[in-house]
């Protein structure tokens, strides 16, 4: 059998294989983190956007690593809140005959820590948290269908406590015959724990996420349209409105129109293109805005900007993120293209 339909057959039986869950019941939560700045202007995942240079896109779906990333060196910086930073770094290589590999190291920085003992005295110890995960990305395609894995090894270390777990993603994609429009399903953090965090530990589950979406570009004005269903593995995400006491139960019995439900796995972005080397986006997260709204002042919460810069064989991409009121989240992101020297 040809590796094409083995990989594919792969990624169906791994769907179903999984298990759902929602937002609170999963460890290496980091893994949902976007790293890339363009995403992150385009509401916090897109897995159907179709870039042959952009090297943060396997990342969110392995089946959109191109050809075209081929040494293409990538660095994401985030500051995030309470002195949390994490990053991303990658580089890629095509094969002839092979495919396209890439090699990426996805990291969080909890900060540093003060021990203290049960009563709250400093024992003037110091010690700190991080998470890690490496992924390796292989992609190739057949026609116009693409299709692509990732392996993700991942260790966990909190002070004393550590754990190591293994993650995969399964993606794959099919564009139009024009090239415009992209539509991909992926499959993402299947797997789980190898160790856990003490001995004789429960094994948590991961945040597995599948997520289907389209992107096209408009044929005769620069504008690219981008949606992706989030999520889909669980279709009743979690909400508490707040207007009564708070139980477990809470968590999953809440009463919503169908409207509000579907709107809750939506993730929409726009991407305007005045030249080949400057782009403008936005992107809008109603889930992310339902959760940390403040209902006496909803502000821009949900919502999402950025902007792209590409000058000779730099890529540079800034966004900005609104979470809550407490602020924003700022994203930046470098590529190089090695193939052009000066």
């Amino acid at each position: 059998m040809s590796r094409k339909y083995c990989l594919i057959i792969l990624f169906i039986f791994s769907v179903f294989a999984v298990r759902s869950q929602i937002g609170g019941e999963t460890t290496y939560q980091f893994l949902e983190l976007t790293n890339s700045a363009r995403i992150a202007a385009l509401g916090g995942t897109q897995v159907a956007l179709s870039d042959t240079m952009d090297l943060n896109l396997p990342f969110h779906n392995p089946a959109l690593l191109h050809e075209g990333m081929s040494n293409t060196f990538l660095v994401n910086y985030i500051n995030y809140f309470a002195d949390i930073n994490y990053g991303y770094a990658s580089y890629a290589r095509h094969y002839k005959g092979v495919g396209n590999f890439a090699l990426g190291m996805h990291y969080i920085n909890y900060g540093d820590f003060k021990e203290a003992t049960g009563t709250g005295e400093l024992t003037g110890r110091h010690f700190k948290a991080a998470e890690y995960a490496l992924n390796m990305i292989y992609s190739s395609y057949y026609k116009r269908l693409s299709y692509g894995i990732n392996i993700k090894p991942v260790f966990s270390v909190f002070e004393s406590y550590r754990s190591f777990g293994m993650a995969a993603d399964l993606g794959v994609g099919i564009c139009s015959k024009d090239s415009l429009t992209h539509i991909a399903l992926t499959a993402r953090n299947m797997g789980g724990q190898l160790t856990t965090y003490y001995d004789d530990g429960n094994h948590e589950p991961i945040p597995f996420n599948l997520q289907a979406g389209i992107s096209t570009r408009l044929k005769y004005a620069p504008l690219r349209l981008l949606l992706t269903m989030q999520h889909l593995n669980h279709w009743d995400l979690a909400y508490y409105d707040g207007e009564e006491d708070f139980t477990v139960e809470d968590l999953y019995e809440r009463e919503e129109s169908i409207a509000k439900q579907v709107m809750r796995h939506v993730v929409l972005g726009v991407e305007v293109m005045p030249s080949d080397n400057f782009t403008i986006r936005a992107g809008y997260n109603y889930q992310r805005r339902q959760e940390l709204k403040f209902e006496d002042k909803l502000s821009t919460v949900g919502f999402s900007l950025g902007f792209g810069i590409k000058i000779n064989r730099f890529r540079f991409d800034f966004a900005t993120s609104r979470f809550h009121l407490a602020g924003s989240s700022n994203l930046f992101s470098l590529a190089v293209d090695l193939n052009n020297a000066y």
